[in-house]
């Protein structure tokens, strides 16, 4: 994987604030949204995300200058004793998931056996049938970057493993932010070739430009006019399913939510859908007429009102 540094194009003077720029630009330049046919984005997307995940959190930015962590995220120190793959390290640092996490399990297969347990076997000391195996390969981790879309109904979606290697995975519709998923034989190799380890692909979220996610509920901000807020009016209002017509009751204040039951994520792990929230914020027309301000200052004149009395 590249330099954070590289790949978000900043230097390491660059402040907080100017590296988070710079992600919200390029991910905003290479959201899958906006390039649906073009995989090399969705790669670069990813390796954004990752660079943001180093150089967004201040310990870790901190850890990747002093050279404790390498640009994968994972510790540096091992690199002399042979930890890419078939390395003496692998064989013997701690293998399996980090405990606790919950995580979906696919079997991609794996070779079992091979020149490490044949090598025992020829002096009469080591793995026979019955006993136990040799050590298995190192399990590695990544991070999978998913659409809201992708996260509700499911799909491929590209991953690159520390080792370089990319891979598809297939999210199943409706897993949650942060749940990981286990690939199978998808790990480093065991010394001699015995069992690999397994990958460990945990799913974040990616930014969405108006749905905000709370658990499997959804809630957007969705703008009205002065009049339709008054008024009342029919509107259109995005989905994950397309656009739907949301009735504005007559007389809606800013910050009045409606609830589209069934909206939200779909059902998913034995939870029901979620809900979608529309919270109405009324906008001021962008050219505000001599006769529209003189119809202000009547109305403030004629029906005076506060609306902060409430706050003592």
């Amino acid at each position: 994987m590249r330099d954070p540094y590289e790949v978000l194009g900043v230097s390491r003077a660059s402040s907080g604030g100017d590296i988070k720029k710079a992600y919200r630009q390029l991910a905003k330049k290479y959201h899958p949204d906006r390039n649906k046919d073009d995989v090399k984005a969705k790669e670069r997307f990813s390796e954004i995300n990752s660079a943001y995940e180093i150089l967004g959190d201040e310990t870790k930015k901190a850890q990747f200058d002093r050279g404790e962590i390498g640009s994968d995220g994972k510790p540096r120190g091992f690199e002399g004793f042979g930890a890419g793959p078939g390395g003496f390290s692998q064989a013997w640092r701690q293998n399996g998931a980090p405990g606790g996490e919950q995580h979906f399990e696919f079997n991609f297969g794996g070779n079992r056996g091979g020149g490490f347990e044949d090598f025992f076997d020829l002096f009469g000391g080591g793995r026979r049938r019955g006993k136990a195996e040799a050590p298995r390969g190192e399990d590695v981790s990544a991070t999978a970057t998913v659409t809201l879309e992708t996260l509700a109904k499911g799909g491929p979606v590209r991953v690159i493993l520390p080792n370089g290697r990319t891979l598809e995975v297939k999210v199943p519709a409706g897993v949650e932010d942060g749940k990981q998923i286990r690939l199978r034989g998808q790990g480093q190799t065991g010394v001699g070739g015995t069992q690999p380890g397994d990958a460990l692909i945990t799913i974040k979220l990616a930014a969405h430009p108006y749905f905000k996610v709370e658990g499997r509920d959804l809630k957007l901000e969705l703008p009205i006019t002065l009049y339709e807020a008054a008024l009342g009016a029919k509107v259109p209002a995005p989905t994950l399913d397309g656009k739907v017509e949301l009735a504005i009751p007559p007389g809606s204040n800013g910050g009045r939510t409606l609830r589209l039951r069934g909206k939200g994520l779909p059902a998913a792990e034995g939870k029901p859908a979620g809900d979608l929230y529309v919270v109405l914020r009324p906008v001021l027309p962008e050219v505000q007429e001599p006769g529209f301000l003189a119809q202000m200052q009547e109305m403030k004149e004629r029906h005076p009102y506060d609306p902060r009395a409430r706050l003592g």
